[in-house]
């Protein structure tokens, strides 16, 4: 145990508590996946427990590798990153399937395994955007500049995952307007691109509207989402009513680990309302004790922040931190019919390969921030981005 800790950076707290929600998960994934195998006839619970083991063994992994990068490194990344996710997202676009009726071209195969494209280019984007920030803290903001060095990577990147991901876009896009506030973005441009924002989602429901076979079934999912939400009507009202029955059964204390009934009718039991499974089986005090440690964990990223002596270390972690907390709150005001359904999971305790791995690449890129000796903005910012890619080489 204490060659591991020699070998770990950064802020223990963080490791303790994402090693604790790792852990935790192993039972409620356990007794979720049951609804995969009996009801939807998909594998052996051993068999869903041990593929979510090992793709949180791998998330481990890439936390380590992560966090071992001096994070000056992210910064010249994120510029070599930005056309690569936009290629990546216009691809996954192109060869969209359709699963049960609805669009679903947000997921690419590589080598077998499903991979969530907007996840990557949320997280390419945070970064690129405390970049363009840091590298200009001294000096007065051109908007017509910032058009096109800042705004114009992230309407495209939005622009491509919105076909097929509403929420996801939402959520980067909340975050993106946080962090360039933090930045200190001029509060009356902010309000021009917001906007602009809300303009070209109205343009996008109309053009999806006028033509249907363009996007198969998209706006009017989002539209029953938001039907059912009001009128508790339809297939995701099922799903919620459900998840209510769970969180109500569970009562102080729960049926216990395994115990729970609505797993067998919850049809993303172990993913998207694994929260309601969790309180039915470990009642209130198991769903506010995984709420206090996400808490917790949101606590010490603001702890790295105030640590943090540069404007990009900051922002970088504000940006890659805070949507991990955002996405958590999603998820769990939706098991509990707070807001209509969005399908955002858990993160680290629902069972999904993309979602893990994203969040421990950005948990790395925080106990990378957290652990470093820190360098001058200049020399962060000043990294060319072909230097990093000929060390990479070397």
């Amino acid at each position: 145990m204490k060659t591991i800790f020699q070998h770990i950076q950064g802020d223990r707290t963080i490791w303790a508590l994402v090693a604790i929600l790792a852990i935790f998960s192993f039972m409620p994934v356990y007794s979720a996946s049951t609804n995969l195998v009996y009801v939807v006839g998909s594998g052996s619970t051993i068999g869903h427990l041990a593929k979510h083991i090992a793709l949180l063994i791998i998330g481990f992994g890439i936390i380590y590798g992560v966090h071992k990068i001096p994070y000056r490194y992210f910064s010249g990344g994120s510029v070599i990153m930005i056309p690569i996710v936009i290629v990546l997202l216009i691809f996954t676009l192109a060869q969209g399937t359709t699963i049960g009726g609805a669009n679903a071209s947000r997921w690419i195969r590589i080598g077998g395994i499903g991979f969530q494209t907007s996840t990557l280019a949320g997280l390419v984007l945070m970064v690129y955007v405390a970049r363009y920030l840091a590298k200009n803290k001294e000096s007065v903001i051109n908007f017509k500049e910032s058009l096109w060095q800042l705004w114009l990577p992230v309407s495209l990147i939005l622009i491509l995952i919105l076909p097929a991901n509403f929420s996801t876009t939402a959520i980067i896009f909340t975050m993106v307007l946080l962090v360039t506030f933090m930045g200190g973005y001029p509060l009356k441009y902010l309000g021009v691109i917001l906007g602009t924002g809300i303009i070209a989602l109205a343009i996008f429901v109309l053009i999806a509207k006028a033509f249907p076979d363009a996007m198969p079934n998209r706006v009017q999912t989002w539209q029953s989402r938001i039907e059912s939400f009001s009128n508790e009507e339809g297939k995701d009202a099922y799903q919620v009513e459900k998840a209510k029955i769970a969180i109500a059964t569970g009562g102080p204390f729960g049926l216990g680990p395994g115990k729970s009934v609505q797993k067998n009718f919850l049809p993303q039991s172990s993913s998207d309302f694994i929260f309601a499974i969790i309180v039915e089986e470990y009642g209130l005090m198991g769903g506010l004790g995984i709420i206090f440690i996400y808490f917790l964990l949101l606590f010490r990223i603001f702890v790295v922040v105030k640590k943090t002596k540069t404007i990009f270390g900051t922002l970088l972690v504000i940006g890659v931190g805070v949507p991990i907390i955002f996405q958590a709150t999603i998820n769990m005001a939706v098991a509990t019919s707070l807001i209509p359904v969005t399908g955002q999971t858990l993160p680290l305790i629902s069972s999904g390969g993309t979602s893990i791995w994203m969040t421990c690449f950005a948990l790395g890129m925080i106990l990378s921030v957290s652990a470093s000796k820190e360098k001058t903005e200049e020399e962060i910012l000043d990294d060319n981005p072909l230097d990093i890619l000929h060390e990479a080489i070397d």
